[in-house]
């Protein structure tokens, strides 16, 4: 279900049903008179309209052969010497992961890189490591590394339309009661088959306006 966000403007109440059907018949009925303790008010039914939105779905992939390694040390060396000081330092196992590089990416600006090795997986024995030794001019330096990770947006959709289910009541006139008992009384009403109601699966009534967020 997508959660949708709806203002409900101050006197106005919402009210979703777990059938479709009941929402759309009291849509058709237009007019409602409600008894809101020892009261009567005449409420307008309307469908809810939707306000554009989108919805999507991120797809995170862990990669098993790319790692990202940050705060490569800035040499006076040309950048080609740098890749290769990368590829041979990550190519030796015996400092705890590592294995034949299959490629070497290096932005000297950012001071980072992307290695990537040949074999599948070869990545994952990083997954623990978050400062890797580097070894260049004499000197040792920790090298934070991370496994690389994509992003992908897919199924992105823009929605607008009419809610099914749910109807937006308009005209409660200022009750004198606060709103849970206001609200009480409008389901009561609505959950009645007579008044051409039925089951009430959510209802929100606010005197002076809010955000609510439902499912649709």
């Amino acid at each position: 279900a997508t959660k949708i966000p709806f203002r409900l403007k101050k006197n106005e109440a919402l009210l979703t049903f777990e059938d479709e059907e009941v929402a759309q018949r009291l849509i058709k009925m237009g007019e409602h008179t409600v008894d809101l303790d020892n009261k009567t008010a005449d409420v307008r039914v309307k469908p809810v309209t939707l306000e554009m939105g989108v919805k999507f779905q991120l797809r995170v992939t862990i990669s098993g052969k790319k790692i990202n390694v940050s705060e490569v040390p800035d040499l006076s060396i040309p950048d080609d010497w740098m890749r290769d000081k990368l590829e041979l330092n990550f190519y030796r196992s015996e400092q705890g992961g590592g294995g034949e590089v299959e490629n070497v990416h290096y932005d000297k600006q950012s001071r980072a890189a992307v290695i990537t090795f040949l074999t599948p997986g070869a990545a994952n024995s990083f997954v623990r490591c978050t400062k890797y030794p580097f070894f260049a001019n004499g000197r040792c330096y920790r090298l934070p590394v991370s496994q690389s990770i994509d992003v992908h947006l897919e199924k992105f959709q823009l929605y607008c339309g009419i809610s099914k289910k749910t109807i937006l009541l308009q005209g409660i006139k200022d009750p004198e009661d606060d709103e849970e008992s206001v609200q009480d009384m409008i389901e009561i009403h609505f959950q009645k088959p007579t008044n051409g109601g039925g089951e009430v699966d959510e209802i929100k009534y606010s005197s002076g306006g809010t955000w609510v967020c439902f499912e649709e």
